[in-house]
């Protein structure tokens, strides 16, 4: 209508979301949890994965199992052909079959490079691999969208730059940090802040991960660690779902703090160190 003043164009890639979910499946540590089984949390990232494909035709979704011994890609909604198709199971999206039967390969590789190598207590899972892979996702996925657009014609590079989504890594992680990891996943982190690529973090282990706090402070993510993992598929569908255009204008969780002290054997060693020193100075005194 005249007099009134034009609205801003419209960004298509507002709500189109690239999420990488990094699923942490150290058998060492499942096993030893008591708050949540391996079966429920699976449960609940499938339904998470369901939801946003749901939400947006043109969302995408790359899960990677972060192992003991290794890390692989065990979906990635771009390439599959299950996505838009019906399951033998009536209650199961059709791309369940497909991720359920990629991860118990992905399983029994892990435990193949296991051997008969003997864990010390729950034992850390190969997060630096995951983030650096997850990171390379993102990246090709990138790269290849302005390739597309400079192979295309001025309207059609008009239209994949309008399209091109908005892509985050979610870290589902309950392992104990690993200090031999700490450079590579540090170097990771930096890596994704210098992308501009936020690392969303949920906890469901005991004790909270410094990695990930840093991770997501870093990066402007997300870092949470539920309360009632229960309802792990509520927080993951009311927090971690929300696409990075809406968080500008959504309340989303805060850490309350944020662990930066250095986790690398050197210096833990060092800390030993010190703490030895000052306990045979006051035993001397």
């Amino acid at each position: 209508m005249p007099g009134m003043a034009s609205s801003a164009p419209k960004n298509f890639a507002d709500d189109v979301s690239l999420v990488v979910v990094l699923l942490d499946t150290n058998p060492y540590f499942w096993s030893s949890s008591t708050s949540l089984s391996f079966s429920a949390l699976f449960s609940h990232v499938l339904s998470f994965v369901n939801s946003i494909l749901l939400l947006n035709q043109l969302n995408q979704v790359v899960i990677i199992a972060t192992g003991y011994n290794t890390c692989d890609y065990i979906f990635d909604s771009s390439v599959s052909g299950s996505v838009n198709q019906s399951s033998g199971n009536a209650r199961m999206p059709g791309f369940c079959e497909e991720v359920i039967k990629n991860f118990d390969e992905f399983l029994s590789e892990d435990e193949k490079l296991s051997g008969s190598d003997v864990v010390d207590g729950v034992g850390s899972s190969l997060l630096s691999g995951s983030l650096s892979m997850a990171m390379c996702c993102i990246l090709w996925s990138c790269c290849f969208m302005i390739g597309f657009s400079m192979a295309a014609s001025s309207a059609a590079k008009s239209e994949c730059f309008n399209y091109m989504p908005l892509a985050s890594i979610l870290c589902l992680h309950g392992s104990p940090d690993g200090p031999e990891q700490y450079v590579s996943v540090m170097n990771a982190i930096f890596s994704a802040q210098r992308s501009m690529i936020p690392i969303d973090s949920c906890v469901v282990g005991a004790q909270h991960s410094a990695f990930l706090q840093q991770a997501s402070y870093i990066t402007g993510g997300v870092y949470l660690k539920p309360q009632l993992l229960d309802g792990l598929f509520q927080y993951l569908s009311s927090v971690f779902a929300t696409d990075l255009h809406s968080r500008n204008f959504i309340q989303l969780p805060k850490p309350v703090g944020v662990d930066f002290r250095a986790s690398s054997v050197y210096g833990r060693a060092k800390a030993d160190a010190s703490s030895t020193i000052g306990q045979k100075r006051k035993d001397a005194s």
